[in-house]
């Protein structure tokens, strides 16, 4: 169990031992409960936060600001996805540090258990930090923007699904072990409040859009002459219905990856980055992304000692003392 916390501990190692047995709990709950069909649906959520689907749906979301009638939403969703990705992947996730749970629970008595909950759901991986988790982040924030948007236009009976699927793709995060619940919690958090910036953000694009002419001329809608609002949603369903069909379907292949070379604190179960050239092999093995940061680092950081040859160079090119019957002629010259 994590009884010490050094000093030197990173943020991510306090969370650890702050919130273990809230954890655990947690994850002994979701661990009772597997099986493979709740597997299956937990994975099709999950996917529903991943980036091969975010990305797609932020670019529609941009084209969603070409036409007035879907503009606050575009505007909403991609500006909640800005705010979330700024407040995951470049603030928090770099100062926490906090490693996954089916990595730093090998150092803990808890690992017998969470080991075999962990290979039921498949053994899937990451190759990044844990805190806070990126999936419920982008699930929470577009959902968020999309419960707002709905909300302003008096759509309230159709408000409430967005909030769900990101519920259930935020608890398919602990179900498949990839989280400690603390992540997912901390990830809502972040997802909501980026979708309440993306929604004001856009209430104030549509305010700048209606002072500005020359903005609100910006239609594709009017340019064309085209009436395609009223097909949208059914155009939107099926983009989305392929998005997430893409994204699954490569989840499902997922536990097949290569997993990260890295063996010293513990066995890491992080996905390791086979055949980019950001990443390149290290001495023949492959690692996750914070592994081979790591060890490139402490590889860059080393400096080799100067050899005896250098010492004996350097020595050689100093000038040779003078001897004691050079000093003494020196001497009687000058007398």
């Amino acid at each position: 169990m994590f009884e010490i916390i050094p000093l030197a501990a990173t943020i991510g190692d306090k969370l650890d031992a702050s919130f273990f047995g809230l954890d655990t709990s947690i994850f002994s709950f979701f661990g009772s409960m597997q099986n493979s069909v709740l597997t299956l649906i937990a994975k099709f959520f999950t996917s529903m936060g991943d980036e091969d689907f975010i990305i797609p749906v932020a670019v529609l979301a941009f084209i969603l600001c070409l036409f007035k009638k879907t503009r606050k939403y575009g505007i909403a969703v991609l500006s909640a996805v800005a705010v979330g990705t700024i407040i995951t992947n470049l603030a928090l996730k770099p100062m926490v540090l906090r490693v996954r749970p089916y990595n730093t629970l090998q150092l803990t008595d808890f690992w017998a258990q969470y080991k075999n909950w962990y290979a039921g759901v498949g053994s899937l991986s990451e190759s990044d930090y844990s805190f806070p988790s990126g999936h419920t982040t982008s699930a929470f924030e577009v959902a968020t923007a999309l419960c707002l948007c709905l909300l302003s236009d008096k759509k309230g009976k159709f408000a409430w699904i967005p909030p769900v699927l990101a519920l259930f793709t935020a608890c398919s995060r602990i179900y498949l072990m990839v989280h400690y619940p603390t992540d997912v919690m901390a990830g809502a958090l972040a997802g909501i409040f980026a979708g309440v910036c993306g929604f004001f953000i856009s209430k104030l694009a549509l305010f700048i859009f209606g002072k500005v002419k020359a903005l609100d001329r910006i239609c594709l809608e009017d340019l064309f002459h085209l009436k395609i609002y009223k097909a949208f949603y059914i155009i939107l369903a099926v983009v989305l219905v392929c998005d997430i069909g893409i994204a699954f379907g490569k989840l499902l292949t997922e536990s097949d990856e290569v997993k990260c070379a890295y063996n010293v604190e513990y066995d890491c179960n992080n996905k390791a980055r086979v055949g980019e050239d950001k990443y390149p092999p290290i001495d023949g093995k492959n690692y996750c992304k914070i592994h081979w940061k790591q060890l490139t680092a402490e590889g860059q950081g080393t400096e080799e000692p100067e050899t005896d040859e250098e010492v004996t160079n350097e020595t050689e090119t100093l000038p040779a003392p003078e001897s004691e019957e050079d000093v003494t002629a020196e001497t009687d010259a000058a007398a």
